[in-house]
């Protein structure tokens, strides 16, 4: 008799910008299928159902949870994962990630690409590693909050690229094209927010344009973050003349921006942020809402089993 163990509990988000969404999973499905792979499956509705499918999923008892979706929906995974309430490790459970969204970034840093194919085929293989996971740790107004985030937390103005993407999005469609118009917009603004943190003993002060905490790359803003290494790195953007930022993204595309001089790296394993003010924040292409500082975050060492290439 089969059982929950045997089969692959799949979630489908599908992407926004994306026109072709079932013909896509159709395409996935189809080759999900010539694996004879036993497996059951269920299509989110929007924002957060990823994680209460997620969450309900491991609560049932599967062992492989296969995410058919983008950066934030893998963080609604993750989330719905380490919340849930099992009766065997949570480390027993291996998530697997089809990417599906508009970056994909934390998926590409394992050299994962829009292939499905090729996704699937490392997932049949099974090859598993612990990962880290940050944990950001916060006051909402009614309750603490604690939240986990596999790629970064940004603070400023990559958050702010984030809330109007989403907002374009959901009007448009479109997200590449969403959030390339954003990060136009909003870069050559160059907003700047009074900000204070302390990072481990020392404390940092001063007019920032954007704060990133990354367990991972982060789209280049912490390029030597590794998720497994037990760390958090940090890279704080100062304010940059209009010349200095365009050199800024010229060293963000060719992966050399912790060169910039106008940008302040360090290795943590614990930040708090007391101030930052009038800052967007988002956490894995997530903005989190309702926020009151300070601001805890952390490193939780080897907490999620991710399926990676061979």
């Amino acid at each position: 008799m089969n059982t929950v163990n045997d089969k692959w509990g799949i979630i489908y988000h599908p992407n926004a910008g994306r026109h072709s969404a079932r013909k896509r999973w159709k395409e996935i499905k189809e080759y999900i299928d010539s694996k004879h792979i036993k497996y059951d499956y269920v299509q989110s509705i929007g924002y957060g159902s990823v994680q209460q499918l997620a969450h309900e999923y491991a609560e049932q008892g599967y062992r492989t949870i296969i995410l058919v979706g983008g950066d934030g929906a893998l963080n609604d995974a993750v989330n719905g994962i380490l919340s849930a309430n099992t009766t065997f490790p949570k480390e027993e459970i291996a998530l697997g990630i089809i990417p599906n969204g508009v970056f994909n970034d934390f998926a590409h840093y394992w050299g994962s690409d829009m292939d499905y194919r090729a996704a699937i085929d490392w997932i049949v293989n099974y090859r598993r590693k612990k990962i880290d996971v940050g944990v950001c740790s916060y006051y909402n107004g009614t309750k603490h909050e604690c939240r986990y985030f596999v790629n970064a937390i940004n603070i400023g103005l990559c958050a702010r690229v984030v809330r109007i993407t989403d907002q374009t999005r959901r009007f448009w469609g479109m997200g590449l094209v969403s959030s390339f118009a954003a990060m136009i917009s909003v870069i050559f603004e160059r907003q700047i927010y009074r900000s204070h943190l302390r990072i481990s003993d020392d404390h940092v002060r001063g007019r920032f344009m954007n704060i990133c905490v990354g367990n991972a790359r982060a789209y280049g803003l912490t390029p030597s973050a590794a998720p497994y290494n037990g760390w958090l790195d940090v890279s704080i953007i100062r304010y940059p003349k209009v010349w200095q930022l365009l050199k800024g993204l010229w060293m963000l595309v060719n992966r050399r921006l912790l060169n910039h001089k106008l940008v302040d790296v360090y290795r943590t394993k614990h930040i708090r942020v007391l101030r930052a003010q009038n800052a967007a924040i988002s956490l894995d292409g997530r903005i989190l809402q309702d926020i009151h500082y300070p601001i805890d975050i952390t490193i939780k060492p080897e907490a999620l089993t991710l399926i990676i290439p061979n």
